[in-house]
């Protein structure tokens, strides 16, 4: 081939709608000599059989985002790239069966509104009115999206190659990536059955092939991609001419695409027929038994039918639409669709891969790739994203995904698709991959689980009698089984002294030659003393917060970093590429566990146990034994009162968490630990802290040095931001809540006008009131300044507090 390109900038591999919507938006932002290998025609994956649905809604502020961004760019993508298209904007509407559903829409419009979505919520005597055709009578309420809808799929993928190609970028098409190879500067080959390309960074944009194609990375780093394949049908009717009359008496619209969440299908005209979509309980994967392998090659293939395995859908479906029933199935579509853990797809750096980057695994590739591009395009030329995409980073995975996990992830997702994520809600699938050494104390306490990180830690401590079943976590409320011992655990530690076992805090030994210095740079503040710890930020070039960890300088050159579990590999990633080759970084986060003790008791709790010195100050730490056993103590309370860290030994830890518990200390779990902390205004990584806010918006400028020589990333943008001002400021917030807290991304009103949003929120126990951490307009920003948030469809009255703990504001209690 003449004409085969032999350097690129980029090489993506996979040439769906998420590969070309990629390419494209790289060369809109001038990179423009970028290349696209495709093993077949392009879209012969998941792309070509998809519905092609894009909807705008979700409770992921990430996702509403990307998706909204793609109904955006499909509007004008057509004229843009001067290429037809058939992009229908139907509007769409959802059907609340119950007070629960209802709510969930509320939120979601919340999100809506705020990024500029006009939803509407609808009587279902309203929904009857747009839909004639469709039974309401026991609805509870209707969402309407004005700008859902849906597009042609391979016009789509086809409009996005050509604005790439005029733009100068390479479309290679039935030239399958064979394997990579890194050099020594990070850069790339990839290799082709028709030549080697070499590149600066390679995307993995394969689809349902990714993890095949992620195996290629692990001798650079990387690991198996976390991912499986489902089945998912959907079925187009024969025309129906009442469907036809309909449309022509409505000056050719068609009718919304109808959503009935609860039973969990979508149905769309097709034309003048039906197109029914369903997410059935009894699932199907493929590809996940030996005598089931996935082929070499399954391009623009489909599996048999299998309408048993959806016939209760289809028989409600029918109820709900009559005129449904009147039509025969003209064709069933079976195809593969990639799967996530948790549904959503992976986009942005390869975990552990310098210049590697992930698009792929998209259960809504349609709706989101448009977004998908942006994002990815961003990451590779700006090293940063506009939007904080931690839901769908790679990292957020690691290593307890197996693909036992995967699996039963996959189905659990796909089973319950359009399922209600509620705040005490627990997914039982492909639990207990990772557990404490004393997991099985926690559990005859009472403990009732959450995963964090893969990671088993108690969220609550029932007792006998409480009604621990999924069932009861079926609310948006904070009423249930766990309220009162959530009270009494808090209590518990505001008089006394609770313990709490949280196996999986991120921890890395950073230690060699230059290690401080490299840290300095890297960090936006200054390190701890020798003996002493403090907390540091990382900020990303625009001055926003990137990550937080606790920094135990052991040595001149020798440091713990603590981070949190979900950081595990994000901050594995900012410190390798961070440190020079002098230094070493070990991860000991599998091999220790920590107790947090905690409470105006815990120092008489800890006497009779250790020799350690109790009445050295906050912020310092220690080695000593506890119960005979080797451990490392660390005075700081996440909980805000008189405290320590225990680290341990896995080994070494049931014999000193017997011995706390013995001498007096009450078990506690998650939930009271975020009651605990949002009472002092600490913040939570991802919620409080994201790269959607700078330091300075975050309240965070006593942890930056800017008179400090090193030039750390960001700096400049945070000189200058503190030089023209902050738009935002973090405050912490009261709220006349009803039965419901303020959840992440809430509304903030004044005077009917949206003034920000809360960053998270809860109950507090010490202070007997509903609390929510958000961001609001610099100059609303005042104690006492009131305001409103909207809270599942209800404004509830709030007060700006003053800029300190609403619990114990001097630390006293902290220091005692």
């Amino acid at each position: 081939m003449s004409d085969f390109p032999t350097k690129a900038r980029v090489v993506i591999i996979g040439g769906g709608v998420v590969g070309t919507s990629s390419l494209y938006h790289l060369a809109k932002k001038g990179w423009t000599d970028c290349v696209l290998l495709e093993k077949n025609e392009l879209t012969a994956g998941s792309t070509w059989h998809a519905a092609g649905n894009v909807p705008t809604f979700s409770t992921s502020w990430a996702i509403m985002n990307m998706q909204r961004y793609s109904t955006e760019l499909y509007a004008r993508l057509g004229e843009e790239v001067d290429y037809p298209m058939n992009y229908h904007q139907t509007g769409s509407i959802r059907l609340a069966h119950s007070k629960e559903r209802v709510q969930e829409f509320e939120r979601a419009l919340s999100m809506g509104r705020y990024q500029g979505i006009p939803m509407e919520m609808w009587t279902p005597e309203e929904a009857k009115e747009r839909y004639p055709f469709l039974e309401t009578h026991d609805l509870e309420g209707v969402l309407y999206d004005p700008t859902d809808g849906d597009i042609d799929p391979a016009q789509l993928t086809q409009a996005l190659a050509k604005g790439a190609r005029d733009l100068g970028q390479k479309i290679l098409r039935f030239t399958p990536a064979t394997g990579v190879t890194q050099r020594d500067d990070g850069s790339w080959t990839v290799h082709t059955d028709k030549g080697d390309i070499d590149c600066d960074y390679v995307v993995n944009a394969a689809g349902y092939y990714a993890q095949r194609v992620g195996e290629w990375f692990k001798a650079f780093g990387g690991r198996t991609v976390p991912a499986m394949v489902m089945s998912h049908q959907y079925l187009l009717t024969d025309e129906v001419p009442e469907i036809e009359t309909w449309s022509k008496e409505n000056g050719g619209k068609k009718l919304p695409l109808l959503r009935d969440v609860d039973i969990s299908y979508y149905l769309r005209q097709e034309k003048n027929g039906f197109n029914l979509g369903p997410y059935e309980p009894n699932c199907k994967g493929h590809w996940m038994t030996e005598d089931d392998p996935m082929p070499e090659d399954f391009s623009f293939q489909l599996w048999n039918d299998d309408l048993d395995r959806i016939e209760d859908i289809m028989t409600d479906a029918m109820e709900r639409v009559p005129l449904m029933a009147t039509s025969g199935v003209g064709r069933v579509i079976n195809g593969p669709i990639p799967y996530a853990p948790d549904g959503l797809p992976l986009i942005g750096p390869m975990p552990g891969v310098q210049n590697a980057l992930e698009a792929h695994t998209f259960t809504f590739g349609i709706a989101q790739g448009g977004g998908a591009g942006k994002v990815l395009a961003e990451w590779i030329i700006d090293g940063s994203t506009e939007w904080d995409m931690w839901a769908v980073d790679p990292r957020r995975y690691t290593d307890y995904t197996d693909q036992d996990y995967c699996n039963q992830k996959g189905m659990e997702v796909y089973g319950n698709e359009y399922a209600m994520h509620f705040p005490h809600h627990e997914w039982p699938a492909a639990r207990d991959k990772k557990l404490s050494p004393i997991h099985a104390k926690i559990k005859e306490r009472g403990g009732v689980m959450g995963a964090y990180n893969g990671w088993e830690r108690a969220n609550w401590f029932a007792q006998p009698g409480d009604n621990t079943s999924l069932e009861a976590t079926h609310t948006w409320g904070r009423t249930g089984p766990w309220e009162q011992r959530i009270k009494e655990e808090c209590e518990a530690v505001r008089d006394h002294c609770g313990v709490l076992d949280l196996p999986g805090f991120s921890r890395f030994m950073v230690k060699g030659e230059g290690a401080a210095e490299a840290l300095r740079g890297l960090a936006t503040g200054g390190l701890p003393k020798v003996g002493r710890m403090n907390l540091i930020y990382v900020s990303d070039n625009r001055g926003r917060i990137l990550t937080e960890m606790s920094c135990i300088r052991l040595a001149e050159d020798e440091f713990m970093m603590i981070t949190a579990a979900t950081a595990q590999w994000h901050d594995r990633d900012i410190l390798m590429n961070a440190m020079p080759a002098s230094v070493s970084i070990e991860d000991v986060t599998t091999t220790r566990d920590t107790l947090i003790v905690t409470g105006p008791n815990s120092r008489n709790v800890l006497s009779s146990l250790t020799d350690a010195d109790l009445t050295s100050g906050w912020l310092t730490h220690q080695s000593a034994t506890v119960a005979g056993q080797p451990a490392y103590l660390i005075r700081v309370s996440f909980a805000g009162e008189l405290g320590w860290e225990v680290h341990a030994l896995n080994d070494h830890m049931p014999a000193i968490y017997d011995a706390i518990i013995d001498a007096g200390a009450r078990p506690f779990g998650m939930y009271a630990l975020n009651s605990l902390r949002i009472e002092k205004g600490y913040r939570a990584w991802k919620g409080d802290l994201s790269t959607d806010y700078s330091l300075l918006e975050g309240g965070l400028e006593r942890f930056v040095k800017l008179d400090k020589p090193q030039d750390f990333p960001g700096k400049a943008a945070i000189l200058n931001e503190k030089q023209q001002g902050v738009k935002k400021a973090f405050v912490t917030m009261t709220v006349d809540a009803g039965d419901c807290d303020a959840p992440y991304m809430s509304c903030i009103w004044q005077n009917g006008e949206i003034v920000g949003e809360t960053t998270s929120g809860a109950w507090g126990y010490r202070v007997g009131k509903s609390i929510a951490l958000g961001m609001i307009k610099a100059d609303l920003a005042n104690p006492g300044t009131e305001l409103e948030i909207e809270i599942y469809g209800q404004k509830c009255r709030a007060v700006v507090e003053q800029d300190q703990p609403l619990w114990d504001p001097e630390n006293e209690r902290l220091r005692a």
